[in-house]
């Protein structure tokens, strides 16, 4: 204290503390310019922030703070209360904890477990204890801890405390990857599996039954329906997914006005600092709200006066199709909160019918004058319809907007080409198929670099080969932060074939002044190796570096707004005379 200037903002990023002890005797300056900000790790691909102001923080102080929270570093920030572990650890440290408790009552395995509370459950791969090898069981121990100390009242108390076995295990230095051995163990002759029972490490295996199950659960493309034939399932892995589901959404409805004011908080901290795919009250939208009330009564789950309530007032849901949300502590449906930003394609595309739609992409008015391009196929690979579309669409881009965005949604941007139909039409020697769909592809993003108005590419996750390609025809890049681009094809003994070499080429060169005596060859080269070598940027900023992006292409730091940004360039070019 005796250091920090008066205007400058202090800042712990801790979650173990509470505000109120670390500011406890300050002078009253410093409680002013005192915040905490809790990243998630790892702080680079982790989204969320949550903030935490104590009652004397200056509001001044807390606006800047949000704004650079969410401007310069694209966080999505969630306020929380000044309680123990704060949101996103709360609700997820219970929900490990009680998926723990319950894997020794039901008699599952590591395995097992993994196998229901990952995909299926629309949550990450990674699912229970692969992500607590991943976070380490040190530190996912502490948080457990803190919890069951700190929460002296809290009816959960007891889920929060860490079995035995896994207090030996951090005891043995089995943290997880960190000593290269957790609950799983990469060995020479395979993956090894800490058996609680016996607290040593065995062959991975399984229930035969419940991989059967949850693989084929697993492929249900939409999440919610995925989710319910879950939860829903009458097999031992069902009964067990809708006891540690009911367990989690039940506490998180009792943390209601303690740790968040909003079940839009609760669901968000889930969502970017867990990567769940839906947040307790979303899942509980998916699995139904009344039956799912109606069946936490049936097994004699506590619930709070707020939810019961809001089932008094006939509510059927907790988001509503029409931009609302129940707020548990008024009683009634309020507006959801949307920063016009993070108009993401859904949010734009919503109440509307696509202007042109195939099998494999569709266009729909953003509004503004801006169509936007989507695909729809697998990985939103290139095939035949979303050739056939890019031309459509730049066709009635032409005629009726001033100018086109191409952004898609999943995980990744693009992955190029739908290479199994390239290897179907090789195996049945369909030569003139194959000829078809590049010479398809090639016209098509040409088609794309000469259209008469501005396109606009929004890449992100992988962007690679064809993906590439397609951001290489249009006019300008507003591309994601974490964008993985590179042109892939010689990995599979092809060459790029969507007029990607030729506009690597020509990115290369055009800067070079006329009437120079510049080496063309050193330039060119380059564009050679990176195709030859197969990089690949691993930043949008490292794309800028290789060539594959313009310095002058736009990166969005959030991706819920970078659709916005995108539209706004392609605006902006159009409103600045285009031609």
């Amino acid at each position: 204290e005796k250091i920090v200037p008066e205007h400058c903002i202090v800042a712990s990023n801790t979650s173990g503390l509470r505000i109120s002890e670390m500011t406890k005797g300050r002078s009253a300056t410093l409680k002013k310019n005192f915040v905490v900000l809790h990243f998630f790790n790892p702080v680079r691909y982790m989204k969320l922030l949550e903030i935490v102001a104590g009652p004397e923080t200056d509001k001044a102080v807390l606006a800047h703070v949000v704004k650079f929270a969410e401007d310069t570093l694209g966080k999505g920030v969630v306020f929380g209360n000044d309680t123990p572990n704060f949101v996103g650890n709360r609700i997820g440290a219970h929900a490990m904890m009680a998926t723990i408790h319950q894997m020794l009552a039901d008699g599952l395995s590591p395995e097992d477990v993994d196998a229901i509370t990952g995909s299926p459950m629309a949550h990450p791969k990674s699912a229970s204890f692969r992500t607590a090898d991943l976070v380490g069981l040190d530190t996912f121990g502490h948080v457990a801890d803190n919890c069951y100390d700190s929460l002296t009242d809290d009816e959960d108390r007891d889920v929060f405390k860490v079995p035995a076995y896994v207090r030996t295990m951090v005891e043995r230095k089995l943290l997880g990857n960190k000593t290269k051995g957790g609950f799983y163990k990469k060995t020479p002759a395979g993956i090894l599996t800490f058996d609680p029972t016996t607290q040593d490490y065995r062959a991975k295996g399984g229930d035969d039954a419940i991989k059967a199950t949850t693989k084929s659960i697993s492929k249900v493309e939409d999440v919610k329906e995925r989710v319910k034939k879950m939860v829903n399932d009458s097999s031992k892995a069902g009964e067990f997914a809708w006891k540690v589901v009911s367990s989690s959404l039940a506490y998180s409805a009792r943390r209601i006005g303690e740790i968040a004011d909003s079940i839009v908080a609760i669901d968000d901290a889930m969502k970017w600092g867990y990567n769940w795919e839906l947040g307790p009250f979303e899942t509980w939208d998916a699995l139904g709200f009344v039956e799912t009330y109606d069946r936490m009564k049936k097994d004699g789950i506590a619930l709070p006066a707020s939810i019961e309530k809001m089932k008094a007032s006939g509510a059927t849901s907790f988001y509503t199709t029409d931009g609302k949300v129940f707020d548990l502590t008024k009683g009634e449906y309020v507006k959801l909160p949307v920063d016009p930003r993070n108009a993401t394609f859904e949010i734009l595309k919503r109440g509307q019918a696509p202007v042109l739609k195939n099998d494999g992409a569709e266009a729909w008015d953003l509004g503004d004058g801006i169509l936007g391009l989507t695909f729809k196929t697998k990985a939103n690979s290139i095939d035949p319809d979303v050739i056939k579309m890019l031309g459509d669409a730049a066709d009635k881009a032409e005629s009726d907007f001033k100018g086109m965005v191409i952004a898609n949604s999943g995980e990744h941007f693009c992955v190029g080409a739908n290479l199994l139909l390239v290897v179907m039409s090789a195996a049945q020697q369909k030569w003139e198929d194959i000829r078809g769909i590049v010479k398809g592809y090639q016209a098509a993003t040409q088609r794309l670099k000469y259209a008469r108005i501005p396109v606009v590419a929004a890449p992100y996750g992988m962007t690679l080969g064809g993906g590439l390609e397609l951001c290489f025809a249009c006019d300008a890049v507003q591309a994601s932060a974490e964008t993985y681009s590179g042109l892939v094809e010689v990995g599979v003994g092809l060459i790029p074939g969507g007029a990607g070499t030729l506009n690597m080429l020509w990115r290369a060169l055009e800067g070079i002044p006329e009437g120079t005596n510049a080496v063309v060859q050193e330039f060119a080269i380059q564009t050679f190796k990176n195709i030859a070598m197969v990089k690949v940027a691993t930043s949008a900023d490292e794309a800028k570096a290789f060539g594959y992006f313009r310095k002058t292409d736009g990166v969005s730091f959030d991706r819920a707004r970078q659709v916005t940004e995108a539209k706004a360039r392609a605006l902006g070019m159009a409103d600045a005379g285009y031609h």
